[in-house]
């Protein structure tokens, strides 16, 4: 770690067994767990790690005939990407990485082996973050910088191999950490982020247990990976390493970063994983160290801004479709049925919205970006009372955050201010409020109604990724791994407008990504439930 600082789910039972006894070993000390030691061993109590993120947006003066100059200016000052040799003098190396080098060319068969392969990718290539020219600030969705919604390019850096490196790989060590709570396609990432590591000839490759905990818990032992090891761990669910929420403070963890010279970090998690990584990449360029920390965006919620998407969604969405198909039958084999499903979404309404418009069944959308009054002669339980009278049966699914974390909504629960180990509001159950609402209308109506409550809440987050996920977490997790040999640091690896990019931990954590209420993929949702306005 020397150098110059500048001074300015399907395994066969014997490999499943294997597998499961290995990560036992290192994650629990033992193949089997000890309930009285776990019950009796005392631990300190962590201390969240929580970071606040403000955004660097210059004032603009659209009178200002070069305003356009400006905005791109301060554009491509945030999203410039850091860099380790911000701080210390690197020469850089050819990369190790070749998918061809032990191939010669064809037709030549006394050449030498060729050395370079044009699958590298050029610091200079960028790619567009907003393909759309919207002419007006009246166009559904539209996002406009200036009133008269002038057309800005806004580029960002593209992700991939460079020719360059500023490591030598047969002296790195990397880790891998995933935090937070469970998500498909954690395994596919940790998979294809060892697999990268080795293909660059790097032979330290460490897991570090439980999130951010395992970094000060004692009797958490960092566990060693290969591609044997993990060649198999995208077949099931969950975490390989295990995850866990909050974590010590930031210099506690570089602490043990300088003790276990660790010189890459990959960090898989949400909004305050990746707060925690930019805290950590702060702290490690503050103390001079040439360490780069690669984020890679996981949370099902799909809440990430300025990305498409976050490897987990997908098959979040999928699993949410199942659960809303089985409330429409129980819903339709019912006298005066109605199935109510409650979806994950701590802060935006995507997968609510999403498995709506998959299922087509579903006939009341509720989501925490658009307010709803429960009574009233607007409210959902009047336009549930129609919909029994008309088709006997109706269902209805709704995000956990609806009615009580949106700026438009008329909160319809108590917030508690509780929060979790990692910062998170704690919420009300809106499925058991809607669910006791919707039983006492009906009977004060005196019509009878049959209400099938289903919340697959954790169904959804603990299965294998499905095959568009699968694919996604392989590019990330590959990607991940190019931006640290290429010496970035304090980035997350993330596909923008349909292309995989690299972008500031700074720009993605400033707030939560959140459902347009004014955009057309609300209104298409609209559209397929035909829900009426409930304000």
């Amino acid at each position: 770690m020397a150098a110059a600082v500048k001074t300015s789910g399907g395994f066969c039972n014997t490999q499943q067994q294997w597998l499961h006894s290995t990560r036992d070993l290192f994650l629990h000390g033992s193949t089997r767990s000890n309930a009285k030691e776990c019950k009796s061993r005392k631990t300190k109590k962590p201390t969240s790690l929580r970071v606040k993120a403000t955004s660097t947006k210059v004032e603009l003066d659209f009178n200002d005939p070069s305003w356009k100059q400006k905005f791109q200016e301060d554009w491509d000052n945030r999203f410039n990407l850091p860099r380790i040799t911000d701080i210390y003098d690197l020469k850089p190396r050819p990369t190790t990485f070749s998918l061809m080098k032990q191939r010669t060319p064809t037709g030549d068969e006394d050449s030498t082996p060729m050395d370079m392969w044009n699958g590298y990718v050029n610091n200079d290539d960028r790619a567009l973050m907003k393909v759309i020219k919207y002419s007006s600030p009246t166009s559904a969705g539209a996002e406009c910088i200036d009133p008269d919604c002038s057309w800005v390019e806004q580029w960002v850096h593209r992700a991939g191999p460079r020719k360059d490196i500023y490591y030598e790989p047969n002296e790195v060590k990397a880790a891998i950490v995933t935090c937070g709570g469970l998500c498909p396609g954690l395994n596919d990432v940790i998979r294809q982020v060892v697999f990268t590591l080795e293909t660059y000839g790097v032979k330290n490759i460490v897991g570090i247990p439980f999130g951010f905990r395992g970094f000060f818990e004692k009797g958490l032992k960092e566990m060693p990976l290969s591609r044997n090891l993990v060649e198999n761990i995208n077949l099931a669910g969950g975490s390989f390493l295990g995850v866990s929420r909050g974590g010590p403070k930031t210099s506690e963890i570089v602490d043990s970063i300088q003790a276990r010279r660790i010189d890459m970090l990959f960090v898989l998690g949400g909004n305050g994983t990746h707060a925690g990584a930019n805290a950590i990449h702060d702290e490690c360029r503050k103390r001079k160290l040439k360490v780069s920390v690669v984020a890679v965006p996981k949370t099902i919620d799909n809440d990430i801004p300025l990305m498409d998407k976050t490897f987990g969604f997908d098959t979040a969405v999928e699993e949410a479709q199942r659960a809303i198909n089985s409330a429409y039958i129980e819903a339709r084999s019912a006298y005066h049925g109605i199935g109510l499903v409650k979806l994950m979404g701590r802060s935006s309404g995507f997968i609510a919205m999403h498995a709506s418009l998959s299922s087509g069944q579903v006939d009341v959308c509720l989501i925490p970006e658009v307010s709803f009054a429960l009574d009233g002669e607007y409210g959902v339980l009047q336009h549930l009372e129609q919909l029994i009278k008309n088709k006997g049966f109706c269902v209805v699914c709704v995000a956990e955050a609806a009615g009580q974390v949106s700026e438009l909504t008329v909160e319809l629960l108590q917030n508690s201010g509780a929060t979790d180990a990692s910062g998170n509001a704690i919420l009300s159950d809106i499925g058991v409020h809607m669910q006791q609402k919707i039983k006492t209308h009906f009977k004060g109506i005196g019509v009878h109604a049959d209400i099938k409550y289903i919340d697959p809440t954790y169904m959804v987050r603990a299965c294998r990724a499905n095959a568009s996920d699968a694919i996604l977490c392989t590019v990330l997790g590959q990607n991940a791994v190019h931006g640290a040999f290429a010496g970035f640091s304090g980035i997350t690896s993330c596909i923008c407008n349909t292309h995989y990019v690299y972008l500031p931990v700074t720009q993605v954590i400033t707030a939560p990504k959140r459902v347009n209420h004014k955009g057309r993929m609300w209104h298409r949702c609209l559209t397929s439930t035909g829900q009426p306005d409930f304000r």
